[in-house]
């Protein structure tokens, strides 16, 4: 059975750091992708930020220069770097995994609020 389970949420002041982590257990075959979204109360899920298999990675213009993206294979984690938290980033974060087959994997979510 396949669970990704994130951690590092909690809560910051405004310009502060945070760094998310998200585990993989289980075997997913052929992940594309894995990524960070965010959803935050009365909007919709969004694209924070992503990494493919090969490395390359992608960012939300709202947290590009701020948030990083990485992955340690080795002990199948994800993980998000995000500094210079602004009040506007709170929201719960949640871990994807994307396969080959089209198939997306999520974790629980981990809330981040930052305060002003």
């Amino acid at each position: 059975q396949v669970q990704l389970v994130e951690s590092g949420g909690g809560l910051v002041q405004a310009g502060g750091s945070l760094r998310l982590s998200c585990v993989v257990s289980g075997r997913i075959f052929n992940i594309n992708s894995m990524g960070w979204y965010r959803q935050a109360p009365g909007k919709e899920r969004e694209l924070v930020a992503a990494i493919t298999s090969g490395g390359s990675t992608d960012y939300a213009d709202s947290v590009k220069g701020r948030f990083t993206i990485s992955g340690d294979n080795a002990r199948n984690t994800v993980y998000l770097q995000m500094n210079s938290l602004k009040p506007e980033d709170t929201a719960v974060y949640y871990c994807n995994a994307h396969s080959a087959s089209n198939t997306d994997y999520w974790g629980q979510g981990t809330q981040v609020t930052v305060s002003s």
